[in-house]
């Protein structure tokens, strides 16, 4: 039997886990899904000697950039985004080959390209993590510039407190990249000028649990296009799958 599993802290429910477990039941396939909850990435070797029968590994936060050090190859995409998501483990001859790739891209220009329209050509990113570095570069392959927005002043990037009129005017795509407004914190939402949203603005956020968020809310209550981020998230376990088994 083979087993996959995905490594992250904290996993609480996980999507995946039970995605693949019954994709795996419905069709058959003699093969197991597992979470590791790993408190650092230090613990990875250890999980790879306990469980040989490993065949691939999704990444969550916090070690989408952190595992890069641990594998032997990373294609060229994951490199450029400098993110992982997804570990495909080669067995040959006694030796583990681990090699890095990057399904969130893929997912997320799928998820959203329908949705943009002519008016949306500049994005802002919420957060700065493995994610929103995934989405930096989907955005940018299609056409838009980007932003990030961070709680820390960073050259190259904008703070909550310097969301002007004109940069909300600006920026008509929001993506939010932060676990803000998650379950169970689903009372929080990130702390942008919801009062300079229009109809004119798109606001997709990488959470789907709540279905819908805080962040989302307030911004349809503005007029803006709304999405979650449960399709990138199935079109990315697509992608993995593709990615274990080509």
């Amino acid at each position: 039997m083979k087993k996959y599993g995905l490594i992250g802290y904290p996993l609480g429910h996980s999507f995946s886990k039970n995605f693949f477990n019954e994709k795996f039941h419905s069709e058959n396939i003699d093969a197991e899904y597992v979470n590791f909850e790993i408190p650092s990435i230090h613990d990875l070797p250890s999980v790879l000697l306990a469980n040989p029968d490993l065949a691939g590994l999704n990444v969550t936060i916090p070690y989408k950039e952190q595992v890069i050090s641990y594998l032997d190859e990373v294609d060229k995409e994951a490199a450029a985004i400098g993110a992982v998501n997804v570990i495909k483990i080669a067995h040959q001859k006694g030796n583990t080959k681990l090699i890095g790739y990057n399904s969130d891209v893929m997912g997320f220009t799928q998820s959203i390209e329908p949705l943009l329209e002519s008016q949306h050509k500049k994005a802002l990113i919420l957060g700065t993590g493995g994610s929103s570095k995934a989405v930096r570069y989907g955005l940018e392959k299609l056409g838009l510039e980007t932003m990030f927005v961070s709680r820390t002043a960073r050259e190259g990037r904008l703070t909550y407190e310097e969301l002007t009129p004109a940069i909300m005017d600006e920026y008509k795509v929001i993506v939010n990249c932060t676990p803000v407004g998650m379950y169970p914190h689903a009372d929080k939402y990130p702390n942008i000028p919801y009062e300079y949203i229009t109809p004119n603005h798109l606001l997709y956020d990488l959470l789907y649990n709540p279905n819908t968020t805080l962040f989302m809310k307030k911004g349809a209550d503005r007029g803006a296009v709304t999405k979650n981020g449960l399709e990138m998230l199935l079109l990315q376990a697509f992608g993995s799958w593709d990615i274990w088994n080509k």
